[in-house]
């Protein structure tokens, strides 16, 4: 009796690592074993990159209100403190977004928090 193997599944995971490795240089893109750790490499990457962005844009929406505070006459801590005291509950992409897009409107938001 011949030896059974599964030839349809074992060519479609191999396709599938195979298209999702699309796009890379040299053999990353064409060799299975390559291409098969290249994508678990890129996986983890992806996974942790989900996390990370996360915090760069929490550093960067801080930093913008820090930025527009300061010109104010008051720094971050400080806002954020009144802000709570005052129990404003915004949060900081929406400071940031105002401190951007309606410096007007986040000067009278400083002002009222003074």
């Amino acid at each position: 009796m011949p030896r059974s193997v599964n030839a349809v599944a074992s060519r479609a995971r191999r396709k599938r690592i195979l298209k999702a490795a699309k796009g890379y240089y040299g053999k990353r893109k064409n060799v299975y074993t390559v291409a098969k750790n290249v994508m678990e490499k890129g996986l983890t990457y992806s996974y942790v990159g989900r996390k990370l962005k996360k915090r760069e844009y929490r550093t960067l929406w801080i930093a913008r209100i820090n930025a527009a505070v300061r010109a104010e006459g008051m720094t971050y801590s400080q806002f954020i403190n009144k802000l709570n005291e005052k129990k404003i509950e915004l949060n900081r992409k929406v400071l940031a977004d105002l401190a951007m897009n309606e410096p007007e409107s986040f000067k009278k938001l400083v002002a009222s928090v003074k």
